[in-house]
């Protein structure tokens, strides 16, 4: 369909999309030289005076497990161009892009892939009537489909699997079974996830700026609230932002000129938007790059006015914070009372359910995993066999399959009443962003009960003190991710507050006090206007108004124990230094330090040993008959290889596809997959802790030993991340505050991209009251 681009983007209107997409860059990049400056005076100004709050108890891997196979296995994919089905080897490595190969053979012999998807941006789709209503509404309405008519897409089997973005191209995928469907929808909902979070979190001055000034610039364009469309790196989502503003134009402008029937309309109509979206990511990108280089080289002056300067510039802050606050304080008031305060309680009951029950059920698969390992290492050769049982132990948080059930507890979050009054563009945000914690309170837990045990090892035990010793670090690790995931979740408590409210009451408090802020301009000294904005100390005093009511009913919320979350009072602080310690040491290799078998047979097989480790999930065995046949690696370390999970057998070629193809079916909407996805479990059930003691004053919870499994209550500690818009809090008022702020390594290396698709991560702004708190939200 080149003639459809020829047609519909001529040089004139090539001109033109460069034009418009040159001026809302030039808008921006002002918004975001302007917040450099300021994220920078925080950054610095914390880095002086911050204390942060008390130190993590669980470990986090400083080391990460780069260059693993996170999944692989068969898809068919739906080609356009031939508008034929074909079978694709897919892979997804450690950052989460999609990798997709002619066939398994390719891979092996390194021949390049036929595509990277970056999934940022995407929403996955199990239903091809719910992608054909979302194609229809993409255009304005025309003539009607004639009944009987052929739909854009035909999908040959029961169970597809479609990535569908607002902007760019979409991709179509099938499985032949509905367990499969219910493992790659897994998978990719896990790639979409880490794809969207495409800031770096440990960016402390880019990442904030270019947050503010996306939520500055919407501002400014009558724009409030969360944007779903947040999402990847800084690049996807400024090439979000123009099409944003350029889609609808050219649409309306395009649209009644297109030809054909309503299908084909639909059909130019993706492949127009997508062509746009490729020239706005490539002008976007040299843009951002041009201005990221000028502040990086621009720094090292503010950083010396800064250093100089820090006292004066804090001065002077505080004293135009003192002014704007006497003016705006009692309308901020009236409004927090009338319009924010009576909603909190239930704004954050219907957070804390679901997030509860996702940390509970974190807790839970960890347990299983360790408790089905002690068992299989008692029975099954004791130390020898624990190499290859921790291996696949150390990637338990990088399993979409067996993480699904932790994560799918977050789609019960639901906003509606509260959406349409808050301004909240999608409950998503906090869903991904919850996840999100999910994943790291899970890495911790898996990596600090590693180097327990490896230190453990150093003395030499036999298999009963292993099996005891086992029992007894898991323990003293559920401890300390009870209280963590404790200290994280009321910090996600805390974040989701300031991201639905402050947005409404700025957007409440605009008509009265917006224009009124220019005449404070003059309060700030010429050489400190770089460091220090009107606009964002009138929204760190707003900000300040609605923090005490939202402290307060997360601080109340902790004592009730069926949240399951620690008082502000119970602080374990550094209670445990050598294990922090221990941290310091070089990265465990199990496979390689605890492999079994012969030196002989292991000098035969390093190669494939090698290969193997790489994969958490699935690399299909050459041997194996069906593409969808289960691996053995996709059983759970105490399930044995001939216990497969329970994946029905399937046709294996695109020869027998063509034949479901030929026979015409009627394509059936798939039930989407609610229930948790087949995750290969030990034969055996296992005890699991009981629900921690919150009472004793140290912070320590009882032995889960010889205990039944807890039930997890209907608001029971879990937590699943927010992936879009949300902007989360960086730095909180710490009174009486267990929470920590230590930084976190990022795991989204979403470099790969697929012809300028789009990403998004959730929004970071930094604010900074008077007293030198710094903020998200």
């Amino acid at each position: 369909m080149g003639d459809v681009l020829s047609t519909h983007l001529d040089d004139s209107r090539r001109q033109y999309i460069a034009e418009k997409t040159g001026k809302i860059l030039k808008d921006f990049f002002q918004f975001y030289e302007d917040q450099y400056g300021v994220a920078l005076f925080n950054s610095m100004r914390y880095e002086i005076e911050g204390t942060g709050g008390p130190q993590a108890q669980l470990l986090w891997r400083k080391v990460p497990l780069d260059e693993r196979v996170i999944f692989s296995g068969n898809l068919f994919q739906y080609l356009e161009d031939n508008k034929k089905w074909r079978n694709r080897f897919s892979l997804v490595p450690h950052n989460y892009g999609l990798v997709l190969y002619e066939n398994k053979a390719a891979y092996e012999r390194q021949i390049p892939p036929r595509a990277i998807i970056n999934s940022a941006g995407y929403k996955i789709l199990t239903s091809v009537d719910h992608y054909l209503e979302l194609v229809g509404n993409s255009l304005p309405a025309g003539p009607a489909p004639k009944s009987g008519a052929a739909p854009i897409l035909k999908c040959p089997t029961q169970y597809p699997l479609i990535l569908w973005h607002p902007y760019s191209r979409h991709y179509y995928f099938c499985v032949m079974t509905e367990p499969e469907q219910e493992k790659w929808l897994a998978v990719f909902q896990d790639c979409v996830r880490h794809c969207n979070n495409g800031i770096p979190e440990d960016s402390k001055v880019e990442g904030p700026a270019f947050t503010d000034a996306i939520r500055m610039y919407r501002q400014s364009k009558e724009q409030y609230g969360t944007w779903e469309m947040l999402c990847g790196n800084e690049v996807q989502i400024l090439s979000n932002l123009v099409m944003e503003e350029l889609g609808p134009e050219l649409k309306s402008v395009i649209s009644p000129r297109m030809k054909g029937k309503p299908q084909e309309r639909q059909r130019q109509w993706i492949q127009i938007s997508d062509a746009v979206y490729r020239m706005v990511y490539e002008q976007t990108q040299a843009h951002f790059e041009a201005v990221a280089a000028k502040c990086e080289m621009a720094r090292p002056a503010m950083e010396s006015v800064i250093r100089t300067d820090m006292d004066q510039i804090i001065t002077s802050k505080e004293h135009l914070a003192s002014k704007i606050r006497a003016f705006i304080l009692p309308k901020a008031e009236v409004c927090v009372r009338n319009h924010v305060q009576p909603y909190i309680p239930s704004i954050l009951e219907a957070l804390m359910i679901p997030t509860s029950q996702g940390f509970t059920e974190v807790r839970d698969v960890f347990f299983k995993e360790v408790t089905d390992m002690n068992l299989n290492v008692i029975n099954e050769g004791g130390i020898d066999k624990l190499g290859e049982y921790m291996e696949k132990l150390s990637q338990l948080a990088y399993h979409p399959v067996k993480m699904q059930s932790c994560y799918e507890k977050m789609d019960q979050l639901k906003l509606e009443g509260l959406q349409q009054r808050f301004d909240v563009s999608s409950a998503s945000v906090f869903k991904q962003r919850a996840q999100i914690h999910m994943r790291e309170q899970m890495d911790n837990a898996v990596y600090t009960f590693e180097t327990l045990l490896h230190q453990e090892l150093g003395k030499g035990p036999t298999k009963e003190d292993l099996c005891k010793s086992i029992q007894r670090i898991l323990e003293r690790v559920l401890k300390k991710y009870d209280y963590d995931s404790s200290t994280v979740r009321k910090k996600f408590f805390r974040e989701a507050l300031l991201q639905i409210t402050i947005p409404f009451l700025l957007k409440k408090l605009a008509p009265t006090c917006k224009s009124e802020l220019p005449r404070f301009q003059e309060l700030i000294f010429e050489d400190f206007a770089r460091f220090i904005l009107v606009e964002n100390t009138y929204e760190e005093v707003v900000l300040q108004t609605v923090m005490k009511d939202i402290m307060q009913a997360v601080k109340d919320a902790a004592i009730q124990r069926k949240h399951n979350l620690y008082r502000d009072s119970m602080v374990m602080h550094n209670s445990d230094p050598n294990l922090h310690l221990l941290a310091e040491g070089v990265p465990i290799d199990w496979g390689e330090e605890y492999s079994s078998g012969s030196p002989g047979e292991a000098d035969l097989s390093a190669e494939k040993r090698r290969r193997a480790k790489q994969v958490v999930s699935v690399i299909h065995d050459d041997e194996a008959g069906l593409p969808y046949e289960p691996c053995p690696e996709m059983l759970s370390p105490g399930v044995p290889e001939k216990e497969p999970i329970p994946y029905s057998a399937s046709p294996d070629s695109v020869k027998e596809l063509r034949g479901l193809l030929a026979k015409d079916l009627q394509v059936e909407s798939p039930q989407s997959a609610t229930e948790p996805l087949a995750n290969g479990t030990s034969p055996r059930e296992s005890p699991q802790p009981p629900e921690p003691e919150r009472e004793k004053s140290s912070g320590q919870q009882a032995s889960p030993l010889n205990h039944t499994p807890h039930e997890p209550a209907p608001t029971v500690a879990g937590e699943e991340a927010i992936s879009a818009p949300a902007t989360p809090i960086q730095r909180l008022p710490s009174e009486e505050e267990a929470d920590t702020d230590r930084p976190k390594p990022s795991d989204k290396e979403t470099g790969e991209e697929v012809s300028g698709q789009g990403s998004h991560p959730y929004v970071q702004t930094t604010t900074e009251d008077s007293t030198g708190v710094q903020t998200e939200f």
